[in-house]
């Protein structure tokens, strides 16, 4: 694919150049609360616009339907936008209307405009290839050249991800070529030994990326609301814990598995449990205790990996040459449940390994806590793209970039 490297070498002055960023970040009304994606597509908004392009920029939010919804509005993101380039952002009220063409017919060289919200267009996500395509078309009336830059969108067949950009010179962003290259370590190019943490609520989300890290990694590290289907499906007790009944068998069977092709699975000895989900609002004391993972008491719920399991995960992680990590060891956005995913990230700190955070939660988690995001080989924009392209499937955002 080509790069916007080899844009700026053709020179873009003067030129509409669409980016399609991700700016899907977390609002608590109006205010952002976590700002990383924003961040993320800066350095590529801001060298076009030094330039001299004119940088129509593009994002989904949230999930609305098909239509405008001021909790969705993409207005705060692009504020924020203007923060961080120190520039003024002009905001379109609409995606293909009549605000978006007066504000990109009114920027000069330099300058910079975010457009609302794709999503309140129902073409963005249609299902009916025309309806997107419809879509797409009137998207490109605005640009003349399309940057692909949002990665934690590649994954989804929209039309800004992936009809648009067959209606227009394309050209992937700076976040896309270093998220691409990353991923490159964790698949083709993978330095020994691989160790991968997994995280997060639900095993069904992570089971095609155990299916094919099976071939890949010497260890998988589990943790999160997931392990206690492992737990589960090696006999335990896991009482009123987060449990997916219908995915034992699948689990026995990656674990028989690994057992086979030698690669280790590491699973919590011992977990905080407590008698109800804390309050994440007020952050009120849950007063947790601490049990072995086998002896969790039927009416208790495990929200986090215990002080041993820290220790056993750390030491795996010590010698690790590449570590990929994805999803939270526990509710981390609680202090008393914290400490699991404080751990994990602690010990990718102190690991002298090439380490990646795999988007979502864990990427969120990593600013939460006070780590330096620099501290870590890279943190991705995009948790269930980076998944997917595990996985081994194709991108239809990253094929739609390709020539």
């Amino acid at each position: 694919m080509k790069t916007i490297d080899e844009l700026l070498a053709e020179g873009v002055a003067g030129k509409r150049v669409f980016v399609r960023a991700d700016l899907n970040v977390p609002l608590d009304g109006t205010t952002i609360t976590d700002d990383g994606r924003i961040r993320a597509v800066v350095p590529t908004v801001a060298r076009l616009a030094e330039a001299g392009a004119r940088v129509v920029v593009a994002s989904h939010l949230g999930r609305p339907k098909g239509a405008p919804d001021p909790a969705y509005s993409l207005a705060p993101a692009a504020a924020r936008l203007g923060e961080l380039l120190g520039a003024e952002v002009a905001f379109a009220t609409d995606t293909v209307g009549e605000s978006a063409r007066a504000t990109v017919a009114g920027l000069a060289d330099g300058q910079v405009a975010v457009i609302e919200n794709l999503r309140f267009n129902a073409g963005e996500t249609a299902k009916d290839d025309a309806e997107r395509g419809a879509f797409a078309d009137r998207l490109a009336e605005l640009a003349d050249v399309y940057v692909g830059d949002g990665f934690g969108a590649v994954h989804r067949k929209h039309a800004s991800v992936f009809d648009l950009p067959a209606r227009l010179p394309h050209y992937a962003g700076f976040l896309i070529a270093t998220e691409v290259g990353v991923l490159k370590k964790l698949t083709t190019d993978v330095q020994r030994p691989y160790a991968v943490v997994l995280g997060g609520a639900k095993v069904s989300d992570k089971l095609g990326v155990i299916d094919h890290l099976l071939e890949k990694a010497d260890r998988i590290l589990v943790g999160g609301g997931m392990a206690y289907t492992f737990l589960k499906a090696q006999g335990h007790e896991v009482g009123i814990s987060l449990l997916q009944e219908d995915q034992v068998p699948a689990v026995q069977e990656y674990l028989k598995r690994a057992a086979e092709r030698g690669v280790e699975f590491v699973l919590p000895v011992d977990v905080l449990v407590a008698g109800e989900f804390p309050d994440l609002k007020t952050k009120a004391p849950a007063h947790p205790t601490t049990v072995a993972a086998d002896a969790i008491p039927a009416d208790q719920e495990g929200l986090d990996i215990g002080p041993e399991t820290r220790k056993l995960y750390a030491s795996k992680l010590a010698d690790a040459a590449t570590v990929f990590w994805n999803g939270p060891m526990g509710v981390f956005e609680h202090p008393d449940y914290a400490e699991g995913t404080r751990a994990v990230a602690q010990a990718l700190v102190d690991s002298p390994a090439f380490s990646v955070v795999g988007g979502g939660d864990s990427a969120a988690a990593v600013r939460i806590l006070g780590f330096d995001e620099n501290a870590f080989g890279h943190i991705s924009t995009g948790g269930g793209a980076s998944l997917e392209y595990l996985e081994g499937k194709t991108l239809p955002g990253l094929a739609a970039l390709e020539d």
